[in-house]
C-alpha cells in the first residue's frame, strides 16, 4: 500500500536525476537567501555552480549540531516573516531550536509524513490515538497527514486521564506518540490496574527525537504486545516523513526525493560509498524552502542495505545497529 506510488517506486536512475536537480537549486537559493550559507560557502571557497554532479556534494562544507545551534535562526532564514505561515520552537536539554515553514514546507511535511504512515499500515479505517502537544509541529503534521489519509484521529493530547478515557471510549487500533508519552501510557494504565496489552491498540508508532531506532522499542513491544514502528524527527529537521518503517518493520526508508543522505567515517570527514558499511549519516534537505539544512552531521549510526526491500519501494534503506533482521 502506498500514499503516492509513482513517487515510492521511481527508478534508481528517476531518483538520482531528481537529486540533482533539486541540489543545484538548494544550494543556489541557498547561497542567494541565506546570508548563514553565503558566509560558510564563501569561507569553504564553494560556488553553487561547483555542483554539476550529485558526488560534488562532498565540495559542500558539513553542517554540525554545534555550528547548527550557535547560529542565528534568522541567519538560516532565506526569505522575511511574512512569507512564513509557521513558526516553531523547543527548549529542551540538547539546547534550543527554532524552525520556519513556508506554505509549501508545510504541505511537503505532510505529503511525507501521510507517506510514513501508509507505509505502516494505516489506511482510511484506522482508528487512530494521537498522543502528544498539538503546538509541536511533528504532531500537526502528523494530524493533518491522518486526516488526508482519511483515519479517524482521536487527539489524545498529554493528559493521562483523557488518554485513559479515550481509550476506553474509542478503542483506537493505532497510537502515534512519542517512546516517552507511551510508556507513561502504561504505566498509568497499570496503576489503575489494566494493561495495555488488553487494548484494541495493535500498532504504535513512535516519533523519535534523538535516535532512528526507538531505545525503549524492545520492552514496549513486549508490554504493549504490538509491533512498534519508528519516524525520525529530529528538531532540526523538521518533519517526522524521513526516515521510516514499512510493514517489514526492519530497515527504514529514506524519502529521497525530498532528502539526499550520505554516510561520512566517524573519525573523519571520509565518505563512505560502499553499502552495507556503517557511518555516520549526513543529510541535506532537497526541498525545504524556510530553513534547508545542507549535509547536516546527524551523530546517527547507520549502514546502507543494498538489497531493495519487498514492500516495492524503491527508496534507499538504512539499518541502524539496533535494527532487528528481516524475515527470510
Amino acid at each position: 500500500m502506498y500514499a503516492d506510488e509513482k513517487a515510492e517506486t521511481m527508478t534508481r536512475e528517476e531518483i538520482s536525476a531528481l537529486q540533482l536537480e533539486r541540489l543545484k537549486q538548494i544550494v543556489s537559493y541557498a547561497a542567494e537567501k541565506s546570508s548563514f550559507y553565503r558566509n560558510e560557502f564563501q569561507k569553504a571557497g564553494f560556488k553553487p555552480e561547483d555542483i554539476q554532479t550529485l558526488s560534488d556534494v562532498k565540495k559542500i562544507p558539513f553542517l554540525t549540531f554545534e555550528m547548527f545551534h550557535r547560529a542565528d535562526p534568522f541567519d538560516l532564514l532565506t526569505l522575511p516573516l511574512s512569507g512564513i505561515i509557521r513558526v516553531h520552537h523547543i527548549d529542551d536539554s540538547e539546547g534550543e531550536v527554532t524552525k520556519f515553514y513556508t506554505r509549501e514546507d508545510v504541505r511537503k511535511n505532510v505529503e511525507m509524513s501521510s507517506g510514513a504512515l501508509v507505509a505502516a499500515g494505516i489506511h482510511r479505517a484506522s482508528v487512530v490515538g494521537l498522543q502528544g502537544d498539538l503546538s509541536d509541529n511533528k504532531f500537526l503534521d502528523v494530524l493533518y497527514s491522518l486526516e488526508s489519509i482519511g483515519a479517524t484521529v482521536i487527539p489524545l493530547g498529554t493528559d493521562y486521564r483523557r488518554w485513559l478515557k479515550c481509550l476506553e471510549i474509542f478503542r483506537p487500533d493505532t497510537i502515534v506518540t512519542t517512546p516517552q508519552l507511551v510508556m507513561q501510557l502504561i504505566i498509568q494504565l497499570q496503576a489503575v490496574g489494566e494493561n495495555i496489552a488488553d487494548c484494541e491498540v495493535k500498532k504504535i508508532v513512535c516519533i523519535n527525537l534523538n535516535n532512528i531506532q526507538n531505545p525503549l522499542q524492545q520492552h514496549i513491544e513486549m508490554r504493549a504486545e504490538t509491533e512498534v514502528f519508528n519516524l525520525f524527527s529530529p528538531p532540526e529537521i523538521g518533519t517526522p516523513g524521513m526516515i521510516y518503517q514499512c510493514e517489514t518493520n526492519a530497515a527504514h526508508h529514506v524519502r529521497e526525493d525530498n532528502f539526499l543522505i550520505e554516510l561520512v567515517k566517524f573519525s573523519g570527514d571520509e565518505i563512505i560509498d560502499e553499502d552495507d558499511c556503517m557511518g555516520e549519516l549526513v543529510i541535506t534537505t532537497l526541498s525545504a524552502q524556510a530553513m534547508p539544512l545542507i549535509r547536516y552531521r546527524t551523530g546517527q549510526a547507520v549502514r546502507r542495505i543494498s538489497e531493495l526491500c519487498p514492500c516495492g519501494r524503491t527508496f534507499v534503506r538504512i539499518a541502524t545497529p539496533y535494527t532487528k533482521p528481516e524475515e527470510e
